[in-house]
């Protein structure tokens, strides 16, 4: 079985949501933000959605995106060293 084979695997198992941009529907796996404190400072974390390049990857800031039914807008996209994946940062809209 292929990396490939394993990230579908993956992105359809049990925490995988529907994504649609455009024509376009596939899964991926929503982070939630979350916060962590380091020393005095309060860090935080947006939304990150883990997805298949081949799919999401040639999404830009300010496209849209929406993601289990909640739409959001696109604020970053980063691709794997693979290629294959691609983490996608959003924001709610």
């Amino acid at each position: 079985m292929s990396f490939a084979d394993d990230l579908t695997s993956m992105l359809d198992g049990p925490f995988g949501v529907s994504c649609t941009a455009g024509s376009t529907t596939a899964n991926g796996i929503l982070n939630e933000p979350t916060a962590m404190a380091v020393g005095d400072q309060i860090l935080y974390s947006d939304y990150v959605l883990i997805c298949e390049a081949s799919k999401f990857g040639s999404l830009v800031a300010g496209d849209s995106l929406t993601v289990d039914g909640t739409a959001m807008e696109v604020k970053a996209v980063e691709l794997g060293l693979d290629g294959l994946e691609a983490q996608i940062a959003l924001s709610k809209t």
